[in-house]
């Protein structure tokens, strides 16, 4: 199969590497995917950059995906063959990820996908949708509250703006430019916040009074503002904290508020969170129509561009790899 791959950490330049590669066999419990479309996260391009340390000879990167079962493994169902399917965590603790023609990966982990939805389409459904539903349901329904969404041009952010709306909740975010905010809004969200020129606490509380869930992506720099505007009983969902590492924690401020903090990790996130999830955006594509920005695509030969791109941090929305 043609595939990218890396064999040691560094900038994408220096280490990714395209040519040909064995045909994976799907082994007990899993199923061979004949991909369409991979996306290209974030944490795809730091593990190539070092956050995950290779253990294998190579590495297949990124994790999402979208294509049409054509192998199963002992123990699959010889009908899922020929199914379209969406994939997600393709290269966690596995050395091939979906940056290839072909990824054999746990049953469970390949979606039947809509056929409403195109593959390109698809492959934006894994770890941030994944992530953005943990994080607006893990703390119950959100129907009637209100959410606050930071960083709301952010692709886990489009989604989570999406999915608390489809739910039946008032939703805020914060950006940082004018194209930034309409991006949001293009999603759903009922109040902007442009937090270079606003006060974002202010303007909280003047607008919703303040929040009963948070979704944040930069949890130790947002920590200020979150206690400020949190109301008693609320949630923190937190899936990155890249500004500060190791925040200082307002305990006795949050501590009268009785409210939760979760951090959420979409590939450890346990199983009857992923099944809830799965079914959840189901029922989402079926009556939400779900927006998808797809930010820029390249060629399977220009996945180096491709992990550039995001490593840039300028884009809105996904950054797509056709693997055929």
């Amino acid at each position: 199969m043609r595939a990218a791959w890396y064999e040691k950490n560094g900038p994408a330049p220096e280490v990714l590497m395209v040519g040909e590669l064995p045909d994976p066999a799907p082994g007990p419990g899993e199923v061979r995917v004949r991909l369409h479309a991979s996306a290209v996260n974030p944490s795809d391009v730091k593990a190539r950059a070092g956050s995950r340390k290779i253990v294998w000879d190579r590495i297949v990167p990124d994790s999402d995906g979208a294509g049409i079962i054509d192998r199963v493994g002992p123990g699959v169902e010889p009908s899922r063959i020929g199914q379209r399917v969406w994939v997600y965590n393709g290269q966690w603790e596995r050395p091939y990820g979906t940056s290839a023609q072909y990824i054999a990966i746990p049953s469970e982990l390949a979606v039947p996908l809509a056929d409403s939805l195109s593959f390109e389409q698809g492959a934006c459904l894994g770890i941030p949708v994944m992530t953005a539903h943990r994080c607006i349901f893990a703390d119950g329904p959100v129907t009637g509250k209100t959410v606050l969404v930071t960083g709301g041009a952010g692709v886990v952010a489009h989604y989570a703006i999406q999915l608390a709306k489809w739910a039946g909740a008032k939703v805020v975010t914060t950006v940082s430019s004018d194209a930034k905010a309409v991006h949001a809004r293009t999603a759903g969200a009922d109040v902007v916040v442009n937090y270079r020129n606003e006060n974002v606490v202010e303007r909280i509380r003047a607008e919703a009074g303040g929040v009963d869930r948070i979704v944040d992506v930069d949890f130790g720099k947002n920590l200020p503002v979150s206690a400020a505007v949190l109301k008693p009983h609320g949630a923190i969902t937190c899936y990155a904290s890249t500004s500060v590492r190791e925040p200082v924690f307002p305990y006795n401020d949050l501590l009268r508020l009785n409210i939760s903090v979760r951090p959420v990790f979409v590939y450890t996130m346990p199983d009857a969170a992923k099944a809830l999830a799965h079914a959840d955006i189901a029922r989402w594509v079926r009556e939400a129509k779900p927006i998808f920005a797809i930010a820029e695509r390249f060629s399977l030969a220009e996945v180096v561009q491709a992990h550039l791109a995001v490593e840039r941090g300028e884009k809105i929305g996904h950054v797509l790899l056709a693997p055929l």
